[in-house]
């Protein structure tokens, strides 16, 4: 094992978070499903939500047996509530599919709706102890000071990061998957994007960017997440009207929600688009 392996794989084992979707008794369902609710989320919002979802859908076929409209109902406030629609997609094709098990394969795993490489990966090492190289935005926070000494990653992620992580692992399987969460930990706890606490930090010997001084990032823009009069706000507002209702919404709950005419509009537009509104009569309603 390189320098950096023992040192961090045993940080990991004083300081891991209990969480239930890296308790041994946390099943490939489970795993998949906290990687979906974990997208842009903090994991403190998402422990409630995924201890009621597993509670209720323990099972894959048990969500795919309910309408979609339950699941983003479900869903609640965690944000980008079309994880929820695709969710729900991916539940129906493990179960139609895959005999109701998640499939233990790349390729299988990118063909459900919703699952991208990250997602893919991040089953294959936390639900199977593949050796796979995870990179979330931890992971490519840690790995860009730690080897290649800058303070953050580009904005998207490159064909070199993919390199770079794949020759950090280590070599056998299970030491590996540990490794990758290890990674993440590091970066959620330890070197976080701004007020790294680098004298806690299980390989700040082994670490370029401190050797170098902690240069600044200098590189492209960094992207902002606005929210305040956002689409995204507006959105959030009618679903979170439509989540609580009995029974359709007519058009002056959502005016009174959102008085931006144009701006409501286009926004109850998309979210027919997207599936997470239907037309009931003369007003709108979570799909059945």
């Amino acid at each position: 094992m390189s320098d950096v392996h023992a040192p961090l794989l045993r940080w990991y084992d004083a300081h891991a978070r209990d969480l239930p979707w890296r308790r041994a008794t946390a099943t490939s369902w489970g795993v998949l499903v906290s990687e979906f609710m974990l997208q842009q989320t903090p994991v403190t919002r998402v422990l409630p939500v995924y201890d009621a979802w597993l509670a209720r859908w323990p099972r894959p076929a048990d969500l795919a047996a309910e309408p979609s409209g339950e699941a983003i109902r479900a869903w609640g406030r965690l944000g980008y509530p079309r994880r929820a629609i695709r969710l729900h997609a991916a539940a129906t094709a493990i179960t139609q599919d895959h005999g109701g098990e998640v499939p233990d394969d790349y390729d299988a795993l990118r063909g459900l709706p919703g699952v991208g490489d990250y997602t893919a990966s991040a089953v294959l090492a936390f639900a199977f102890g593949h050796r796979q190289a995870v990179l979330d935005t931890n992971v490519r926070r840690v790995l860009a000071r730690m080897v290649t000494g800058i303070e953050l990653p580009p904005n998207a992620v490159t064909a070199a990061e993919k390199a770079l992580a794949v020759e950090q692992l280590p070599d056998d399987d299970a030491t590996a998957a540990t490794w990758s969460v290890a990674l993440m930990e590091l970066g959620a706890l330890v070197c976080t994007a701004t007020a790294p606490r680098c004298d806690d930090c299980p390989v700040r010997d082994s670490c370029a960017w401190r050797s170098a001084g902690h240069p600044a990032y200098d590189g492209p823009p960094r992207r902002g997440q606005s929210w305040s009069g956002t689409d995204r706000q507006c959105r959030g507002r009618l679903m979170a009207l439509a989540r609580e209702a009995a029974g359709p919404v007519g058009a002056s709950a959502l005016e009174r929600a959102w008085p931006e005419a144009d701006q409501r509009g286009r926004c109850v537009a998309s979210l027919l688009a997207d599936g997470l509104l239907v037309r009931d009569g003369a007003g709108y309603a979570l799909p059945g």
